[in-house]
């Protein structure tokens, strides 16, 4: 599929899995997170704005919490940010490497669930997970995020020979993940050894029709707030800028990707681009899209969050290349 040949929303259907629809777990936290108020997060920039301000009160929480048992956790750090260091109890000197970078949409510290996926991680693909507590928007911006992770994951890189590493980023954090491997490529470093990328943000426009008829059905999202922690997190630069919108940047030479997606996610469009772009520039790419799943699918107790974490186990353990 070329990039000019993009499927509408109407043909996506094609690109579904051959299933009977979404599990009746999944239609009931469908169903629950539509009761919650979590989307009144987003739904204005002004509920942004306001949001931001009363994180701004409050001292920051970003210490593991959730992470389970059979689990050793570190941490340094590392020019200047707190940086997270999990390992298997057993055997902690041993495994291939992931980098984990949160979502959040640049605005929010990780959270417990993000903990609990990390120590996921860590116990059943017996790997080392290295987790930077990123400064977040608007006293940080991409301009300079995006080379300081980039320059995080070239150490990871040198220091991890001959172990694999793995970038794994959900949300705003799988946007800054392929943001970070664009810019290892454009620096003149080596890869990582594959990109998983679960929802990822990767597009601060979000100004299409497709766009717009999703987020009616998004349980989670809407556009106004998403467009406005954009903003903020894009700081100087334009929003359309690879930094803050990687999806307008060079694919070219890239890490395999894994990328995981739903249809009740209102940035979807956006990982069926990806993958058609990353596939026209010869980068090797899966895309997991599945039907009537939300943002963050792959991280929910559901049978089908259950089937991606069994991917991406099966990714970071071996490694992508």
């Amino acid at each position: 599929m070329s990039v000019d040949e993009m499927p509408s929303t109407q043909q996506i259907q094609e690109l579904l899995p051959d299933d009977t629809g979404p599990s009746w777990q999944s239609r009931c936290i469908n169903g629950l997170l539509r009761l919650l108020p979590i989307k009144k997060q987003t739904a204005s920039a002004a509920a942004v704005q306001e949001h931001v301000r009363r994180l701004a009160l409050r001292p920051a929480c970003y210490e593991p919490t959730g992470l389970g048992r059979a689990v050793e956790v570190t941490l340094k750090n590392v020019a200047g940010w707190p940086v997270y260091y999990t390992a298997p109890s057993a055997k902690p000197n041993i495994g291939n490497y992931v980098l984990f970078l949160h979502g959040g949409g640049y605005i929010n510290e990780i959270v417990r669930a993000h903990w609990r996926f990390i120590g996921y991680l860590t116990r059943h693909a017996r790997v080392r997970c290295v987790v930077p507590i990123y400064p977040l928007a608007p006293r940080a911006t991409a301009k300079d995020v995006v080379p300081a992770t980039g320059n995080l994951l070239w150490k990871l890189l040198e220091d991890a020979r001959p172990a694999k590493v793995t970038v794994v980023g959900n949300s705003a954090g799988a946007g800054l993940g392929l943001a970070a491997a664009q810019w290892l490529r454009d620096s003149g470093y080596r890869q990582p050894n594959g990109l998983v990328l679960i929802s990822p943000g990767v597009d601060a426009a979000i100004s299409s029709p497709e766009h717009m008829a999703i987020a009616a059905r998004d349980p989670l999202q809407d556009i106004p707030g998403i467009i406005e922690a954009g903003r903020l997190y894009a700081g100087d630069l334009d929003v359309a800028h690879p930094y803050v919108s990687p999806l307008n940047g060079d694919f070219r030479g890239l890490a395999p990707m894994i990328v995981f997606s739903g249809t009740l996610d209102l940035l979807y469009p956006d990982s069926v681009e990806l993958a058609a772009k990353a596939r026209a520039a010869g980068v090797p790419v899966e895309l997991h899209l599945r039907k009537d799943q939300p943002h963050n699918y792959a991280g929910m107790p559901t049978p089908e969050g259950r089937q991606a974490r069994a991917i991406i186990l099966r990714a970071v353990a071996q490694g992508l290349t």
